[in-house]
């Protein structure tokens, strides 16, 4: 996830999450807790409720698509709702992103090629997918959820399945795992 998790959101001070390290210190500083008001000014413009944080996203200015974005937010991150655990706020997948330290077979990375526009990944349970250059995104993740030294997870990405991310533990992983070979 590019953000912290939206569970338990309202009554939460901006910037808190202790699970999520990467708060602009804008954010961090604010004395700014979450609740219908203040949600509904941050999806306004981010900017003018907390001037200099680091969110990239300009603002709603409909109300009518605010209170509608509201509502479902509101619905959604409540604890136990499927949407907030790993449905559609969770990823573009709609599913579940898989536990990156015990992962299931075909989550698993053995191998990856590099043919002309082409990645081809193949899984722990002997199954290849083709991937255009484009819609496969190398990542990392290097915190107590990522993926096990030299053990990278495919994880599904898009809403057609056509899109993946591997996502490995270091950065130096990355050319270390991938092979050209036509």
């Amino acid at each position: 996830m590019t953000g912290p998790s939206l569970t338990d959101l309202w009554g939460r001070k901006a910037g808190s999450l202790p699970s999520f390290n990467r708060y602009s210190p804008a954010l961090k500083s604010a004395n700014v807790t979450w609740d219908d008001k203040t949600l509904n000014e941050w999806i306004k413009d981010p900017q003018h409720l907390v001037p200099g944080n680091e969110m990239t996203f300009d603002g709603i200015k409909d109300d009518r698509q605010r209170a509608d974005l509201l509502a479902f937010l509101k619905q959604a991150s409540q604890p136990g709702a499927s949407v907030a655990q790993g449905g559609q706020m969770g990823g573009m997948s709609g599913g579940r992103v898989p536990n990156l330290k015990h992962l299931d077979p075909e989550n698993r990375v053995q191998a990856i090629t590099y043919c002309k526009d082409t990645y081809t990944v193949t899984t722990a349970d002997g199954q290849s997918r083709k991937f255009w250059e484009r819609n496969l995104r190398l990542k990392t993740d290097t915190s107590a959820d990522g993926p096990e030294k030299n053990a990278p997870a495919l994880v599904g990405a898009g809403m057609s399945g056509d899109r993946a991310d591997v996502i490995f533990a270091d950065p130096s992983e990355i050319s270390a795992h991938i092979a050209t070979k036509c």
